[in-house]
């Protein structure tokens, strides 16, 4: 089953999506500058998981035409 097919992502799959390391996602969702995630489970141990909508949403929200854009956020 590929990323696209599947309805939700574990970290190491939505960084796959994403061209990231997991760990530079794990940082953007302890700063809250990543995108929406699911915690399945109580507890600070419960899996997190990501909805490709999600994904792609905060991608459509990284989308610059000038390097001057993204310094002021």
């Amino acid at each position: 089953m590929s990323l696209n097919e599947k309805a939700y992502l574990t970290t190491e799959e939505a960084a796959q999506f994403l061209r990231q390391a997991a760990r530079t996602l794990e940082r953007r969702r302890v700063d809250g500058t990543g995108p929406a995630y699911l915690k399945a489970g109580p507890g600070k141990r419960a899996r997190v998981l990501y909805r490709l909508a999600d994904l792609k949403a905060w991608l459509e929200g990284e989308t610059y035409r000038s390097t001057s854009e993204y310094i002021s956020k």
